[in-house]
């Protein structure tokens, strides 16, 4: 809580540069991109409501749990939301996480997808 309160500190969302926040819980993950100068949610995603991709098992080599997965079509959906929004830079906050593991691997796919931050 601490860390998440020195993070929300720094990180603030404006109208042209809105706040991408993630939460991180034991099997989900959610992410919402923010305007904190009006107190709205732009557009939202999480793992509750997004299609998992195949699993690229027979590529890599190795199995990718089911959390990461859904980590990273989280990721590619806020990134699409956001984009047809016309939202093309966030600034990311991370809610006090690591940057590692799922949070990693959803702001890296939301980078590929077209976000920027």
């Amino acid at each position: 809580m601490r860390r998440h309160k020195r993070v929300r500190e720094k990180v603030f969302g404006t109208a042209g540069r809105p706040r991408l926040s993630v939460f991180r819980s034991l099997n989900h993950i959610y992410a919402q991109v923010i305007d904190d100068e009006a107190g709205r949610t732009i557009v939202s995603a999480s793992s509750l409501k997004v299609v998992l991709p195949p699993s690229d098992e027979e590529v890599r080599g190795r199995p990718e749990s089911v959390r990461f997965r859904r980590s990273r079509a989280v990721g590619k959906a806020i990134a699409e939301a956001a984009l047809a929004k016309g939202i093309t830079q966030v600034s990311f906050d991370r809610g006090g996480y690591l940057f590692h593991g799922r949070i990693a691997a959803l702001a890296e796919t939301a980078r590929k997808a077209g976000l920027k931050f």
